[in-house]
């Protein structure tokens, strides 16, 4: 079903709802994350579904998931129907096992805080960080222990 012209929104009022900048919503709009339509005189107005899409950006920058992963999940949404409870719940069912991955990593991270980071006990038998003859150096750079 057509929208009407009526319902279309401009980037000042997509900014005002939404928290974006308007710069924010060129930036999106060249990624591909957001689209908008052109007037006769070659403005820019907005659906009110990006209301949404951009809250759904927004959320998942909060998580740590890359713009790229956003945009791919955008994507799979429907473009001839707005999207259901279903759809959305499903585009953020992929992230669910690398949220919960990176959760445990946090976790451990806290909870050797205490025991490792600028602790200063130069500890040869427990410390987890030591690095006898640089084996680690061998990985490549930066820190490679705490991290898995």
């Amino acid at each position: 079903m057509p929208v009407d012209a009526t319902d279309r929104l401009t980037p000042q009022e997509v900014a005002a709802r939404s928290g974006v900048a308007v710069t924010a919503l060129h930036f999106y709009e060249s990624r591909g994350l957001i689209t908008a339509t052109r007037t006769a005189g070659n403005q820019r107005r907005y659906g009110r579904d990006v209301l949404r899409r951009l809250a759904f950006v927004q959320f998942s920058q909060r998580l740590g998931i890359p713009l790229a992963e956003i945009g791919e999940a955008l994507a799979s949404l429907p473009d001839d129907r707005v999207p259901t409870k279903r759809d959305w719940s499903r585009l953020t069912s992929r992230w669910r096992a690398d949220l919960d991955a990176r959760i445990a990593r946090l976790q451990a991270l806290r909870d050797d805080l205490d025991g490792c980071i600028g602790c200063g006990c130069l500890s040869l038998r427990s410390c987890s960080v030591y690095n006898h003859d640089d084996e680690l150096g061998r990985r490549g750079p930066g820190p490679h222990r705490g991290l898995t």
